[in-house]
């Protein structure tokens, strides 16, 4: 038998993690500067593959390293897309909470 952890419901979930505009833009800023850092991966990948040409007579050869550099070049791309899609996200959604806040005169209704 195991012990899997029962789900709690979200009414026993702590309250102290609300989702806030500056929360949005933190995790923006970070996953922004993680999108940075892997384009300009993907960019050094590219370039040294460039420099680099593959040279073999062998045919194999030629198609696993074709595949070999496709893969880690698309690998390294989905990754700068998926944190620059995230970093987009973040920002609309710290735009949308900005907007969507109550003003004062509600506040007090």
């Amino acid at each position: 038998m195991t012990n899997s952890p029962t789900p709690t419901p979200e009414s026993d979930r702590p309250k102290d993690k609300k989702v806030t505009p500056l929360r949005c833009l933190i995790g923006s800023t970070i996953s922004g500067s993680l999108a940075f850092g892997l384009y300009s991966l993907t960019l050094s990948i590219v370039q040294s593959f460039a420099a680099k040409p593959l040279t073999s007579n062998n045919a194999l050869v030629l198609r696993i390293g074709s595949l070999v550099r496709t893969l880690v070049m698309g690998v390294a791309s989905l990754g700068t897309f998926i944190f620059s899609f995230v970093a987009f996200g973040l920002i609309l959604l710290a735009i949308q909470l900005l907007l969507k806040q109550p003003s004062s005169t509600e506040k007090k209704l």
